[in-house]
């Protein structure tokens, strides 16, 4: 399936725009069905009402992203259970409601962040003026959906490819490529889905900041849920031999990349870091420009095509690039592995920034990042 830019602006826009609306809140019922619960429903100073109809529950909670604490909701007529919260700052936030202990998603929010068992939905604030991650009155480009068969695993699988603004228009031009990688549980739709880095990529190009690029996004968990890997096999190597032999061999023949490591990029965030950082590193033939995101950083005996030859690595690499909030519980993880470098001399940027294990700190350093590849 391949989105165009026409219908691809539609469908995030209204992604984006759907807590804001209540679609066939107005549409007549059906027999005795009660009417569709508006939720979230959001006032001109973000104030945020949420509501989901449980008349048999004894106690609903919603919890958000934009704040620790956990908010009673209450109970109103034809049980339908409420609260008003706020104001919420702009951003993109995921949320959930606690239903007698039971997590779920807010069923009257088409908004979901993708993942293997989705179980959160997303609230977005647009900023006044619009943030990085924002839709903008700017080109943008196009988001593609494949299907894939994969060799190495033997089965289909899926990838979404994001093509920069006036890619189908520049016949004759080739591109660098990011391979953009998610954490552990969510999948191949969450960067742009959730994260936006469509958004932020057209805005970045548009702003001059970043050059334009195809961007990759693989699902990250080679092995369908529950299924036992084969002995002497992980989800690590897995992944890494469908990169390698079947999703960059298809992305190199349905896209016009420009060839070469210097045109390719790793990265990714949390089990999506340790994936850029360990197979970056040990294909520094194969790419030249590697970050992680709060990664889960690989150990010395996992990268010791980097740490046997720092000389070489430092000639090869262009950028490798690590970050990792204050408050993150992968800190230690990434510390160590900073350590690690630079007892090997192998040159690095390394940033210590405010903020948690979340997907706001990951939006940031992709909008720090993109502007520093393929320069």
């Amino acid at each position: 399936m391949k989105l165009t830019a026409t219908v691809l602006v539609r469908v995030f826009f209204a992604l984006a725009l759907a807590p804001l609306a209540s679609p066939a809140a107005d549409a007549p019922r059906l027999g005795n069905r009660p009417a569709p619960i508006r939720s979230p429903e959001v006032s001109a100073d973000r104030q945020v009402t949420f509501r989901l109809r449980a008349p048999k529950a004894t106690e609903v909670i919603v919890a958000g992203q934009w704040s620790t604490n956990r908010i009673a909701m209450v109970q109103g007529t034809n049980g339908v259970w409420s609260v008003t919260v706020g104001p919420i700052d702009p951003g993109v936030w995921e949320y959930s409601f606690a239903v007698d202990g039971l997590s779920m998603i807010d069923p009257g929010n088409p908004a979901i962040k993708p993942m293997r068992e989705p179980r959160t939905s997303i609230l977005h604030l647009p900023g006044v003026p619009p943030m990085l991650h924002d839709f903008q009155p700017v080109p943008h480009g196009v988001v593609h959906a494949h299907t894939y068969f994969s060799k190495p695993l033997q089965r289909p699988r899926e990838l979404a490819v994001y093509t920069p603004p006036g890619y189908d228009k520049s016949r004759g031009t080739r591109y660098p490529v990011l391979y953009l990688q998610h954490g552990s549980g969510d999948n191949q739709a969450t960067w742009v889905a959730h994260g936006r880095a469509h958004w932020i990529l057209d805005n970045l190009i548009a702003q001059g900041r970043a050059k334009p690029m195809i961007v990759v996004m693989m699902d990250g968990h080679p092995a369908p849920a529950g299924d036992p890997l084969p002995p002497g096999e992980n989800n690590s190597t897995r992944f890494e031999r469908d990169l390698l032999e079947a999703v960059m061999p298809f992305v190199e023949a349905n896209y016009r990349l420009k060839p070469g490591a210097a045109q390719r990029a790793l990265a990714g965030l949390s089990m999506g870091g340790e994936q850029a950082l360990r197979i970056g590193l040990n294909h520094t033939d194969t790419f030249a420009w590697i970050a992680g995101f709060s990664a889960g950083a690989p150990a010395a005996d996992a990268i010791t095509a980097a740490t046997s030859d720092p000389t070489g690595i430092n000639k090869r690499v262009r950028l490798l690039w690590v970050a990792c909030g204050r408050n993150d519980f992968l800190l230690k993880r990434n510390e160590d592995f900073i350590a690690l470098l630079k007892s090997k001399d192998i040159h690095h940027e390394w940033h210590l920034t405010e903020g948690a294990h979340s997907w706001p700190v990951w939006r940031l350093y992709l909008a720090d990042l993109a502007p520093r590849l393929f320069r």
